[in-house]
């Protein structure tokens, strides 16, 4: 069986949804209907209008402007990605809710919530300055 993870999130427009992720970077395929799959790196997000989401898992969809059901993370190659992927998803209209900044010496990362508020966080780490474990 394969071990892949899918995130499956609740959107208003599947179509505005779909063409902001891929303003931002991802890729979509299967676009149509009530809903769209998009990916970035190996990683696959389903995106289902809010009463598809809530029959598929028995359960009301978070309201994002009050509160995070979570964070989803990405990693980056270095923080010149970080800072062009943040000015993308500000172009595409998305929220930039943690400014690109450095952390602790060696993270540099920024937040960012989408058009129906889900929150991700970008993040380089630089390895080379990571504490090492003894």
């Amino acid at each position: 069986m394969s071990q892949d993870i899918w995130f499956n999130l609740p959107v208003k427009d599947v179509e505005r949804a779909t063409s902001f992720y891929n303003a931002i970077g991802f890729k979509s395929s299967n676009v149509g209907g009530e809903r769209a799959m998009i990916s970035i790196g190996q990683t696959t997000i389903m995106l289902f209008p809010h009463e598809t989401f809530e029959k598929f898992t028995g359960a009301r969809a978070a309201d994002t402007s009050h509160s995070a059901e979570v964070i989803i993370s990405i990693g980056a190659e270095s923080r010149e990605a970080v800072d062009s992927f943040i000015r993308n998803v500000e172009r595409a209209g998305g929220n930039v809710f943690g400014r690109p900044g450095e952390t602790d010496g060696w993270m540099y990362g920024a937040g960012f919530a989408d058009l129906d508020g889900h929150r991700w966080n970008l993040l380089y780490m630089d390895e080379d300055k990571m504490p090492k474990h003894q």
